[in-house]
């Protein structure tokens, strides 16, 4: 968040806090999502670099236009598995997918 906006909303007696705490989420809970949220975004960096239609993605991954919709608007029933196989399809490796992981750690 915005420190200006942050520093006005507690200024006005708002408490800003983390979604884990709003959500008494573990730290199991917490990563997870975050790493959910992270691979999401790539997704849809690699998928706009490779300038793919959702039909052309269903091909490529071998499933229905329905599941590509359900990943292009961040449904949360697509699973970690899912985000993953999509990211190979489009070229990310190993390493990559490794480092996208990783920087989930760095502040």
């Amino acid at each position: 968040m915005n420190q200006v906006k942050r520093a006005r909303l507690e200024a006005k007696g708002w408490h800003v806090g983390r979604v884990d705490e709003f959500l008494d989420l573990g730290p199991d809970e917490s990563t997870y999502i975050e790493l959910k949220l992270e691979l999401r975004q790539k997704v849809r960096e690699y998928w706009r670099a490779n300038q793919l239609t959702q039909m052309q993605m269903a091909k490529l991954l071998g499933t229905s236009q329905s599941v590509v919709a359900r990943i292009e608007i961040g449904d949360t029933s697509v699973s970690l598995d899912l985000l993953i196989r999509v990211l190979l399809a489009l070229g990310v490796t190993r390493k990559e997918l490794g480092r996208m992981i990783a920087d989930l750690d760095k502040p």
